[in-house]
């Protein structure tokens, strides 16, 4: 005996977390707005300074995840089709794969750019720009290009980060990431024009090298999370540090039923929520239809993710569904 819900997409989300939805598109149309500017304010100003360079394709590249995030909030939302019959859900995880491909891709180029300027030992210039009339070093133009790229993606990066632990959206929580490599890479660039100008060729592009580690670290990490969660391993938190408890969660919950004499819950995520099947061991044969629609009601109440669930009565679990619970 088995029972299946499904909640229709446009419904996916808890009433209490639209509102954190309707902050997150707006927070990303704001990203896109702002990173137009950067882009062109650095393009003016970036001379022959590798560590600007790097700020400036950091920002074309920035632009990458808010899109992403913005077509996938609108293709999960879509009705499931003959085609789709799981719904669109996934489209979240596909833009959490473009986002972690394009912090790495930015970490690696970055790496890269650094060391060949060091092994070259290129010495980077900056000269002088007329302003009004009057002369003016171009590594002041720079620096507040630098500060206007550094400064705003902070603010944006703390926001995308509670709104992706809310929504239990790895796609805006990878987002949030970038925003911090791009003030990280900021920061290194203002550090670069400052030893420039003191003097010192090599600061420019070993500030780069070092931003560009740390940002390769976290593009690594994630791009792995994302092909995990491609290939349906089990849920793990936003972050991806640690496994999510909701399957042990909701296996507790059903032995805590008079009648349940064992269970067994595995799941997998769609996006940000999750789906699964739900095998259960019941003392005897009483009111299977019943009892079906009780195990949905409980592991519904337990976390608002849970979007799809297949529950199983059997007469014994299997070696395998006693690993799934385990695992």
């Amino acid at each position: 005996m088995s029972e299946r819900w499904d909640r229709t997409p446009a419904h996916e989300l808890s009433p209490a977390r639209e509102p954190a939805m309707r902050r997150a598109v707006r927070v990303e149309v704001v990203s896109l707005i702002y990173f137009a500017t950067a882009i062109g304010f650095t393009a003016v100003v970036m001379g022959e300074s590798q560590a600007m360079k790097s700020v400036w394709i950091d920002d074309i590249l920035g632009v990458v995840p808010p899109i992403a995030v913005l077509i996938a909030a609108r293709l999960r939302r879509r009705e499931a089709t003959d085609a789709y019959r799981y719904g669109y859900h996934r489209a979240v995880t596909i833009a959490f794969l473009v986002a972690a491909v394009a912090l790495l891709g930015f970490g690696l180029y970055l790496l890269a750019e650094g060391l060949y300027t060091l092994i070259r030992a290129e010495r980077p210039t900056i000269g002088t720009v007329t302003v009004f009339g009057r002369d003016l070093w171009l590594g002041w133009l720079m620096l507040a290009a630098l500060a206007w790229s550094a400064v705003p993606t902070r603010i944006l990066g703390r926001i995308k980060l509670r709104l992706a632990e809310e929504l239990h959206d790895k796609a805006l929580y990878t987002d949030a990431l970038m925003n911090k490599a791009d003030w990280m890479t900021g920061a290194a660039g203002i550090l670069g024009v400052i030893g420039i100008g003191l003097g010192l060729w090599w600061a420019d592009a070993a500030a780069a090298c070092a931003i560009a580690l740390d940002i390769t670290r976290d593009g690594v990490r994630n791009l792995a999370a994302a092909f995990a969660d491609l290939m349906d391993r089990r849920p793990r938190d936003v972050a991806c540090r640690c496994d999510d408890p909701l399957p042990e969660r909701i296996t507790g919950a059903l032995l805590a039923l008079p009648w349940v004499r064992s269970a067994s819950v595995r799941l997998r995520e769609h996006g940000h929520v999750l789906v699964g099947e739900a095998f259960v061991v019941p003392a005897d044969e009483a009111d299977p239809l019943a009892r079906t629609l009780q195990i949905g009601a409980v592991a519904r109440a337990l976390d608002w993710r849970l979007t799809d669930l297949t529950v199983q009565l059997v007469p014994a679990l299997t070696r395998d569904d006693d690993d799934d619970c385990e695992a």
